[in-house]
């Protein structure tokens, strides 16, 4: 974890020119952040995210989830990547480290159209590897997925998630 506090920035690229600081987003975000997004629902048997045709303020739907869901279990969120995340090391995320050791892009089709891309952490890290594997992930897995729940715990290391998938295999 770094020392400073709040959302991480990038210089922009962007018409406000490079002066003006872009705040970096998480595509695995908090739900009840004043920032956060909607992106898709996780659907079908395989509990992939469907995106959505463009973002939807989460204070917008959150209301719509009955209260005994969960909504990071059935929604995915992004919001601002912060400092004081536990899935930060310096100012990388090892989310998406444990993502990318735990599901090989082979398994994966084209890249999703994504609205959060140009300023998301996962990306910028990452690239296409991030991408491939984004919709396969929930902001809240299910308890019973273990290689996800192994994936979610900030103390696995990509040779742990090799380890037990090849003492799976």
């Amino acid at each position: 974890m770094t020392g400073d506090a709040g959302p991480d920035t990038a210089p922009d690229a962007g018409p406000a020119g490079p002066d003006k600081a872009r705040t970096a987003w998480c595509p695995s975000g908090a739900a009840y952040a004043p920032e956060s997004l909607v992106l898709g629902v996780r659907a079908g048997t395989d509990g992939q995210v469907a995106y959505l045709a463009e973002p939807v303020p989460a204070a917008e739907v959150l209301p719509l989830v009955p209260p005994d869901i969960e909504p990071r279990r059935v929604l995915r969120f992004a919001s601002h990547c912060v400092a004081e995340c536990v899935n930060r090391r310096g100012t990388d995320c090892t989310l998406i480290e444990r993502v990318v050791a735990a599901y090989p892009a082979a398994d994966f089709g084209p890249v999703p159209q994504c609205h959060l891309r140009a300023d998301c952490k996962w990306w910028a890290q990452a690239g296409v590897s991030a991408c491939r594997r984004c919709p396969v992930i929930a902001t809240r897995h299910h308890t019973d997925e273990e290689l996800a729940t192994l994936v979610a715990d900030p103390a696995t290391t990509p040779a742990r998630i090799d380890a037990e998938i090849a003492r799976g295999e």
